[in-house]
């Protein structure tokens, strides 16, 4: 039967086309706030990235009542590399919002999280939003939307219901309407639509005990928190339950605590029914994929398969010369301590101690997705040094080597598109779509995601600065062969001392620069790229020699063009095999693994040898 006074919806879309915003406008139109109260804008996105980098890693769970019916929003990440996130959450919907850009339209991402959205068979609800941005073209936009389901395989009831009910808004103007130019300024158009078309949970409400746990959230003083859909029966605070994991093993537990939402927050309660989204605290070591059911009459759930990473990274306790200046935590147990803490609340990442002992391995979707984890890692205080990315291949039924393969898309204006498609070439890309416009030039590429590592910083290069580049995990295939990496050399540091104007003066002419007068530099640091293929080890420190007849202050002013200033993920990207970023609270530095320029001569000539 349906529970008519429940909906649940997942709100899905391309990074930055204003999920969380509109969430904001829902919450708001929805009364959760009190009138005197001072909320943020994008109030979802608590966590410091998420407000900083602008994009969603976590996805929420909130509640809000209209008409007297409720209704649990779930704001999912667009990003792929938190598609783990994505794909269990609308486990527990029953519809969907799908918010579009009106200007841009469907982007890569939209298209990752509306496979997952089709495949789970939910009702689609297309959301053009900005229709206030100048240059938005919402029907465009809306047509679009259904050619895009098309192509992912909607059912003919997805594109009908999709092509019935379709709503406009502005989210940070907060208005939806039923026709671009009718003039409403209120949520409650997309509110009705909502709580009328979008179907309500349809389960068993009598029948035994069921619900899964998609999401995991954790606590200092209860442990692991267990999140899920209840899909038949009612849980009640005090309930043995039994607990089958995806291997199949069982257990029984007890239901300590139980938790709905309400709003913003979870309230405590004595029971949950079914189509009810709750919390439950009690099932140690709870897992994604857990059914809590009847122990008498145990219901059988299909288990939730999670996309495999497609990336890993080693960290190691930092080796720097200037270890311990800006962090608190450096030892090797403590990483060691926090990372494997990271694997209990984390499931979409792989983590593992190396057999050597010598590192941790951390297997994510992304670069972004491990940039997230030790962007939080240097605000918590820890030093550590990161290695290169390493791509995760597999091996298909026939035995044969594959690899993860990306969807990219790039806009640039018609002017670069030939520089773009160059570019995509040396990597291992194969140009698969391309839709010249008036001024701007759509073109979508196949590349292992081999290839993307260093990309964007190419890309921009050659399109100066007005291109888009976005990229999204499409299959695993073939494996493409070698792929050539960084062409020129590095710069490096043969002394641990400050850089000093009058060198920096003179290398500069060689190349770009990493550092500026006055940086800590030690020796095996890279601070700068050649503009030529080949190391060169270069002294930072070196001053202009005075004669008798020169001042120290006299004919030693220096024009520096500013640094080259590395984010994390541009740092990744940028570093080969033998090349180590080190990164603490206030720094990031990149840095050869073996620092004195004699050994590393040694293991090359082993290298050498060996072949």
């Amino acid at each position: 039967m349906r529970v008519e006074n429940l909906r649940n919806i997942a709100i899905i879309a391309h990074v930055d086309h204003g999920k969380t915003t509109m969430v904001d406008k829902l919450l708001r139109a929805t009364d959760a706030f009190r009138a005197n109260q001072q909320v943020e804008d994008r109030v979802l996105d608590s966590n410091d990235q998420e407000r900083e980098r602008g994009i969603t890693i976590l996805a929420k769970n909130i509640s809000i009542e209209y008409k007297g019916i409720k209704i649990n929003v779930l704001d999912t990440p667009g990003h792929a590399d938190f598609g783990g996130e994505v794909e269990r959450v609308l486990r527990m919907a029953d519809g969907a919002l799908l918010l579009v850009d009106a200007f841009e339209g469907p982007m890569p991402q939209t298209r990752f999280v509306l496979r997952h959205a089709i495949d789970t068979g939910l009702k689609i609800m297309i959301v053009i939003n900005k229709i206030d941005r100048p240059g938005a073209e919402p029907e465009r936009a809306f047509n679009d939307c259904l050619d895009l389901m098309a192509d992912l395989g909607a059912s003919d009831d997805q594109l009908e219901f999709a092509m019935e009910h379709v709503v406009y808004a502005s989210g940070v103007n907060g208005y939806a309407r039923l026709d671009p130019e009718d003039g409403n300024m209120d949520m409650y158009p997309l509110l009705d639509m909502i709580v009328d078309e979008l179907p309500a949970p349809d389960v068993d409400v009598d029948g035994p005990l069921a619900m899964q746990c998609v999401t995991i959230d954790h606590s200092n003083f209860v442990g692991r928190i267990g999140i899920g859909r209840v899909y038949s029966g009612t849980i009640h605070q005090g309930d043995s339950i039994l607990v089958v994991k995806n291997g199949g093993e069982r257990s029984m537990a007890t239901v300590k605590q139980l938790f709905t939402f309400d709003y913003l927050g979870r309230t405590e309660c004595s029971e949950v029914g079914a189509g009810d989204i709750a919390a439950v605290v009690g099932v140690d070591s709870t897992d994604i994929g857990d059914v809590y059911t009847d122990p008498e009459n145990p219901v059988e759930l299909d288990p939730i398969e999670i996309d495999p990473p497609t990336l890993s990274i080693v960290f190691e306790a930092s080796t720097s010369p200037l270890v311990g200046r800006d962090g608190d935590i450096v030892g090797a147990r403590q990483l060691k301590e926090r990372l494997f803490t990271e694997g209990e609340n984390n499931v979409t990442m792989r983590i593992e101690e190396l057999p050597d002992k010598s590192g941790i391995e951390v297997s994510g979707r992304g670069i972004l997705h491990l940039s997230v984890l030790m962007e939080t890692l240097r605000r918590e205080g820890y030093e550590f040094q990161v290695g290169r990315p390493r791509v995760l291949f597999k091996k298909d039924d026939a035995g044969n080597t594959i690899e993860p393969i990306e969807q990219a898309v790039v806009e640039c204006p018609d002017t670069y598109a030939g520089k773009v498609i160059e570019v995509f070439g040396n990597a291992g890309g194969t140009m698969t779509d391309m839709q010249p416009g008036s001024t701007v030039t759509h073109i979508e590429f196949r590349i292992p995601t081999r290839g993307i590592m260093g990309l964007k910083n190419r890309v921009l290069n050659v399109t100066h600065g007005e291109g888009v580049f976005y990229h999204t995990f499409l299959e695993y295939g073939p494996y493409a062969g070698e792929i050539g990496g960084r062409k020129n050399g590095a710069m490096i540091s043969m002394t641990t001392e400050k850089a000093v104007a009058y060198a920096l003066g003179t290398l500069q002419e060689r190349g770009s620069l990493f550092v500026e007068p006055g940086t800590e530099c030690y020796e095996g640091m890279l601070v700068g790229e050649r503009n030529q293929p080949g190391d060169m080890v270069v002294n930072i420190a070196r001053t202009k020699n005075l004669g008798n007849q020169r001042s120290s202050t006299s004919d030693i002013s220096v024009q520096l063009v500013p640094p080259r200033t590395f984010s994390l993920e541009e740092a990744l990207e940028y570093i080969i095999d033998d090349e180590l970023v080190e990164v603490t609270p206030k720094n990031i530095r990149l840095r050869k693994r073996l620092l004195n320029a004699i050994d590393r001569k040694k293991a090359a000539a082993r290298a050498m040898n060996a072949k």
